[in-house]
């Protein structure tokens, strides 16, 4: 377990059929206090202006900062809270970034969040929290990628451990049902429609083969495969993922339009070219199915909705007050 205690001061994108605002005006609560929109406007107020210039250089080196940025805030609210217990790189290896949950998690994505943490101790030393700068990164890449942006409430503080052993469990996975993703929302306050609205940031970003050939080749143990899939769609992610297909090979979890935040990934759904088992039963399954077609058809009401739900996952489990600190590396607690 890597924790400080508090009296102690190579990925090859394929590219395939090659043709989250009543509520954000709310105080959010957490263990200590409530979040804020202005929460830095005297202690750092050009703190947005400098999240966002880190965020666009890095963006414009790989678009790869998107997805990556994106799925980080997402592990990190998941397991204990946004809080960026995700970000603690433990000399012993165990904390959670070193779960295979989150060993797919790609580098940028830290590496985005570190560029941002330097620039803002150069111009606010000692002052904003890793998990504030994860929670406005993720919004920008949003924006930056033609997606929704909303006011982010900050305040939280950064979480005092950082275990493994509390990873399991706590994640969406790729072979999950609605039933089972679900009640790992709903463990974080969650509904089942914040469920689907938030699984529409699978409109950006890549996956590895090995994380869904089991449905091109095995599905269920049957040797076959999965018959949601569209065949088209099957047979082109068989050319680009083979059986003996290594574990650094990816390809992009939209086909049509994979770097664009639009609401492609719905439309999709209802063709059959959901990426995992986790995607296309949002359309298979009658509990979710008429949430993925309104979003299919009106890219504004998910795009509304996906505002609303980045805010509710962003209170999620939070650390103020003396339940958390700031961290001057992102990556180590402080000393």
């Amino acid at each position: 377990m890597e924790k400080r205690r508090r009296s102690m001061p190579a990925v090859l994108a394929v590219a395939l059929l090659a043709a989250m605002l009543p509520s954000s005006e709310a105080a959010a609560y957490g263990s200590g206090g409530a979040l804020t929109k202005d929460y830095y406007s005297k202690s750092c107020p050009k703190l947005e202006s400098f999240v966002r210039e880190e965020v666009t250089r890095k963006k414009n080196e790989t678009v790869v900062t998107i997805p990556a940025v994106l799925r980080l805030f997402f592990h990190d609210c998941f397991v204990n809270g946004c809080d960026a217990s995700v970000l603690i790189a433990s000399p012993k290896e165990d904390a959670e970034k070193n779960t295979p949950d989150d060993d797919s998690l790609a580098g940028d994505g830290y590496d985005t969040v570190n560029r941002v943490k330097t620039r803002v101790e150069k111009e606010c030393p000692g002052v904003v929290s890793c998990s504030d700068i994860l929670a406005l990164a993720a919004r920008d890449v949003v924006d930056l990628a033609d997606g929704p942006y909303w006011t982010v409430e900050l305040g939280r503080r950064d979480a005092l451990v950082s275990k493994a052993s509390d990873v399991e469990g706590k994640l969406p996975g790729p072979d999950m049902k609605v039933r089972e993703l679900t009640a790992i929302f709903k463990n974080g306050g969650l509904s089942q429609r914040d469920m689907v609205v938030l699984s529409g940031a699978h409109t950006v970003g890549f996956a590895h083969c090995t994380r869904f050939t089991a449905r091109l080749y095995n599905f269920n143990g049957t040797g076959k495969t999965d018959p949601s899939f569209s065949k088209d769609y099957a047979e082109a992610l068989k050319k680009a993922c083979p059986r003996d297909v290594s574990d650094t090979i990816a390809v992009n979890m939209d086909p049509i339009t994979p770097i664009t935040f639009d609401n492609n990934y719905y439309t999709n759904l209802l063709h059959g070219f959901g990426l995992f088992t986790s995607d296309q039963v949002l359309y298979t399954d009658g509990a979710s199915r008429e949430t993925v077609k309104e979003f299919s058809a009106n890219q504004t009401s998910f795009f509304e909705a996906f505002k609303e739900s980045m805010i509710k996952l962003g209170r999620v489990g939070v650390k103020t007050g003396d339940s958390g600190e700031i961290r001057r590396d992102c990556t180590a607690f402080n000393p």
